[in-house]
């Protein structure tokens, strides 16, 4: 065992298109890896995995970005991820 002031950050952040994935398969009641056509809709069909990612990730500075939220539809879900990336899913009304 190391001796002095070390430290790991044991905390990893998940990203946002990932949280979404996760959200959306644990309502539905199905792992992440059955959230998959030709059953349930590709997240890049409805927005852009990579970007969603982008938007909430820190500046390259380390800074955080400012707040803000991002919905959209998918899987039947409407899809809220903020600033935090928290997911919060409401019931689209339509079919996946």
């Amino acid at each position: 065992m190391k001796g002095g002031g070390d430290s790991i950050d044991g905390t990893v952040r998940q990203q946002p298109s990932q949280a979404v994935v996760e959200a959306v398969a644990a309502a539905e009641g199905i792992s992440s890896e059955e959230l998959r056509p030709p059953e349930y809709e590709p997240l890049h069909a409805v927005v852009d995995p990579d970007a969603l990612d982008s938007l909430f990730a820190s500046h390259a500075d380390g800074q955080p970005r400012p707040g803000g939220a991002v919905t959209f539809e998918f899987c039947g879900y409407e899809v809220t991820v903020d600033e935090r990336g928290a997911v919060s899913l409401e019931d689209g009304g339509s079919e996946p």
